[in-house]
């Protein structure tokens, strides 16, 4: 591996050019400066640093192009601008705000800070639209990040903090390798000679955010477990309603386009289907309403959708999403069930018996209307293919999740249809015609609001698979 000045300075100049902020407050005088004025900051640095690197990883010069960042909740008015700060002109209790935070930064060593009150240009869509994308990125390429809890005093009360129930804020405490937390006075709610994780205040951020504490020392981003992590969402508020999707992009590592103006409906159903692509099984672990989607069932509404989701292991790899206008495209394993019984009262509750495995029986509540002459199945999402090409077979979990899936016949659709003739034979010669459609169905669907289920296959370990034929999987769609 070659070692040269000119790869260090390169992998140095590709880091400040596009990790960190467009723009930060020189601490010195409080002016700004760009990623260039950065540059040449540090660039007379880099050839001192460890050389016992070839290039320069990230968190290494994470470590060096240092920078505080502020975490706050926003007040309604009052918060100093890009223009005011440029003119000189901010003044009130924001820019008081400010200038307390910049104080701390450079008790901790800081030369440069960002905040998100005065950092970004809004006037500017091309930068609006970076600084958002980018965000997650700027927090975790932080040196320290400083969080005011403007409505705390102690620890406790961080349970009752606005802070707490903001949208941006979740990635603001989930990106940072380092925080540090201050009170409504500005008094570190920590003791300097303890790290933050192994204090009081850890117990009390997972009890109010829900989020465990190993994903609080140290957090991967990733469009994974989407949907435990959906639940640290879902009881936070964003003012503008597509905020609810963006503020979660970094949070799932995926990417938007930022389009104010869209509604969160739409925004939502953008960052569901940007998730949807690596093929995790969690983003279809959801109850409840689907969103009004032009073509799917399977998208959610909001996190709101996750909350109460079942506790279900889904780790037996990437499962093919594709959407389409038919709908969400996906392989499922197609397990026949049977209606075994029926009752109706305020709601259906309905018992299903699988043919091929007469000790499982699922129970169900829905609003779905049921008939003795639907088909029923259970679609299996976490599966695993074994094998190539024509010896390619199905490894089952013993603890299986899926979908309970009907379709109608398609007679019943008859009056929506062209009225059916049936051909004479002598008429036609080698023509495939079929002598009847009383057989055929309408494409499996999802029954509504239900949600994936789990089912306990007998005298199998839940995380042992047996295996069985190909022929079960199918492509559904939904």
């Amino acid at each position: 591996m070659i070692e040269s000045s000119e790869e260090r300075l390169n992998e140095f100049d590709r880091y400040v050019m596009n990790d960190i902020p467009i723009r930060l407050i020189r601490l010195s005088d409080m002016k700004f400066v760009g990623r260039n004025d950065m540059k040449n900051h540090f660039q007379k640095f880099v050839l001192q640093w460890d050389t016992s690197y070839s290039w320069y990883p990230r968190p290494y010069l994470a470590h060096k192009v240092k920078y505080a960042i502020l975490s706050h909740r926003w007040l309604d008015v009052g918060e100093p601008t890009y223009e005011e700060m440029k003119a000189g002109t901010a003044t009130g209790p924001g820019y008081e705000k400010l200038m307390n935070f910049c104080a701390k930064a450079r008790e901790h060593g800081m030369e440069f800070a960002w905040s998100d009150t005065c950092c970004i240009d809004r006037n500017s869509s091309t930068e609006l639209d970076e600084s958002i994308r980018s965000m997650f990125r700027w927090y975790r390429n932080s040196y320290i990040c400083i969080v005011h809890l403007a409505q705390s005093m102690t620890v406790e009360d961080i349970l009752h903090d606005e802070w707490t129930m903001r949208g941006w804020t979740l990635q603001e405490l989930l990106a940072p390798c380092l925080i540090k937390f201050f009170n409504k006075h500005w008094i570190s709610m920590t003791d300097d000679d303890k790290p933050w994780e192994e204090t009081r205040l850890m117990e009390v951020l997972e009890r109010t955010t829900g989020i465990s504490q190993d994903d609080l020392r140290r957090f991967y981003p990733s469009p994974s477990k989407v949907d435990e992590r959906m639940t640290w969402a879902a009881r936070r508020k964003a003012t503008r309603v597509e905020d609810v999707a963006y503020s979660l992009m970094g949070v799932f590592d995926v990417s938007l386009q930022i389009a104010y103006g869209e509604g969160g409906d739409r925004a939502f159903c953008r960052l569901i289907e940007a998730i949807m692509q690596a093929g995790d099984p969690s983003v279809l672990n959801w109850k409840g309403e689907a969103a009004k989607h032009h073509t799917s069932h399977a998208i959610p509404r909001s996190p709101q959708s996750f909350v109460g989701h079942r506790e279900l292991k889904l780790t037996s790899g990437r499962l093919e999403m594709t959407m389409t206008s038919l709908g969400l495209r996906v392989p499922l394993v197609i397990i026949p069930l049977n209606l075994h019984s029926f009752t109706y009262d305020y709601v259906s509750c309905v018992t299903l018996d699988c043919p091929l495995c007469p000790t499982i029986k699922i129970n169900i509540e829905t609003n779905n209307y049921y008939s003795s002459t639907y088909q029923y199945a259970l679609g299996i999402v976490n599966y695993s293919l074994i094998g190539h090409g024509s010896c390619e077979i199905l490894g089952i979990r013993g603890k299986s999740a899926g979908f309970i899936l009907f379709r109608v016949p398609r007679y019943s659709l008859r009056s929506t249809l062209p009225p059916l003739c049936e051909p004479r034979p002598t008429d036609f010669v080698g023509l495939g015609n079929i002598p009847s459609r009383k057989q055929h169905f309408e494409p499996w669907m999802p029954v509504r609001q239900e949600g994936l289920v789990e089912v306990n296959f007998p005298n199998i370990p839940s995380e042992s698979v047996f295996d069985i034929s190909h022929k079960y999987l199918e492509i559904v769609y939904l």
